[in-house]
């Protein structure tokens, strides 16, 4: 009996032992996979900031390093004015409405059009204009002969009361294209603040060049249609017959039916007030009035699709040609090779956020390997 019962107590021990050992590797395994999350939240965060190290942009160590940077700033510049400036792209701003620079300058090109259009009225003041400068310009000499000193007359007047839009509009659109250049100039030298100084320095002298340019043609074109009237355009010729058509009903309803009212070009009603006592020159000044309606339609025309085709080349030669020439020169222009290293000097904010990522990271590799080891030891006791 008593040599039997030790056996028994025995195999109690063993199991009690077994039961602890279980427990203790359970509790083990407890703490394991508590600590995974930790791992691999600390996993989590460190991506995120070798990420921000990446896009900081390293330092640069040598003069050829600074050239590749600079030329780089330029190629990526350039190339992001070419997709927005000259191929008229979205994708690089979709939801930048200020960015999509075709759709803006053609809502620009088609305003000034409008305002063209709208500051003459060739029914107001119907032929009295024309009536009186067919009075001081008329000579000795057959009268049924059109005076050009008449219709060059009015048709200066017309071109003066115009001559600011084209001015003011060529402004406009610099002013934009200003901006649309700057904004992607500091975009691609954001990472170097010297250097940013002197890429937006040399894209606003840049511009107040080319604006300059701009405003010397347009005043050219404006002070050429002063001087001379011509066209190849056979609309004016079409326009014309078209409006002298109906010369003899116009007449006949001022000089016959006294109207004070009459239509012109089928659909245009005009006030004409009391013409009868000008009967002498109506004739005239009628066929004086519908070739300057004619010949102002070919104007403005005219003016529209040259501004837009000098807008267009002088944004391509600014893109293409221009830009690049005047950031080297601002920045290379007096200083030489010795300078532009300085401009490639990290700034202490980038320094500074460099050296704050950094230390995180550090911060973060040691603590991942202090619950690495931990996690081994834990394994270990384990087994």
């Amino acid at each position: 009996m008593g040599s039997g019962s030790k056996p028994a107590a025995t195999r109690q021990g063993f199991d009690e032992r077994e039961a602890n050992a279980k427990e203790e590797v359970h509790a083990d395994e407890a703490v394991f996979n508590d600590h995974l999350p930790i791992v691999s939240s600390s996993n989590d965060r460190i991506r995120p900031l070798l990420d921000a190290v990446d896009r900081i942009p390293r330092r640069l160590l040598s003069v050829a390093e600074v050239m590749a940077a600079f030329m780089g700033i330029i190629g990526s510049s350039k190339e992001s004015l070419r997709e927005i400036l000259v191929r008229g792209e979205t994708d690089g701003y979709p939801n930048e409405k200020n960015m999509h620079c075709a759709a803006r300058l053609v809502e620009m090109l088609n305003q000034f059009s409008t305002e063209l259009h709208n500051c003459s009225d060739h029914t107001k003041n119907f032929m009295m204009n024309e009536i009186e400068v067919l009075e001081e310009t008329k000579g000795i000499e057959l009268p049924n002969f059109l005076p050009q000193t008449a219709f060059r007359t009015i048709m200066q007047r017309q071109v003066e009361g115009m001559s600011k839009l084209p001015v003011e509009f060529v402004e406009k659109v610099w002013t934009y294209i200003e901006e649309v250049v700057i904004s992607v100039l500091n975009h691609h030298s954001e990472s170097y603040h010297q250097i940013q100084l002197s890429t937006r320095r040399a894209g606003h002298n840049l511009v107040a060049k080319m604006k300059e340019q701009s405003i010397n043609w347009v005043t050219e074109i404006v002070q050429m249609e002063k001087e001379t009237d011509y066209t190849c355009n056979p609309e004016y010729m079409k326009e014309w017959n078209k409006l002298m058509a109906q010369q003899h009903t116009v007449i006949d309803n001022i000089t016959k039916f006294a109207s004070s009212k009459v239509v012109i070009d089928g659909s245009r009603e005009v006030v004409v007030g009391d013409l009868r006592r000008y009967k002498h020159v109506l004739l005239q000044a009628f066929d004086l009035k519908m070739r300057l309606i004619a010949y102002w339609k070919i104007v403005l025309m005219r003016l529209v699709d040259n501004m837009a085709l000098h807008l267009q080349l002088s944004i391509r030669n600014l893109v293409n040609k221009e830009m690049e020439k005047e950031i080297v020169n601002e920045v290379l222009g007096t200083g030489g090779g010795v300078a532009i290293e300085k401009l490639f000097v990290e700034s202490p904010s980038v320094a500074s956020k460099r050296e704050k990522l950094n230390t995180s990271i550090k911060l973060l590799r040691e603590s991942h390997e202090v619950m690495a080891n931990i996690m081994d030891e834990i394994a270990t006791a384990g087994d």
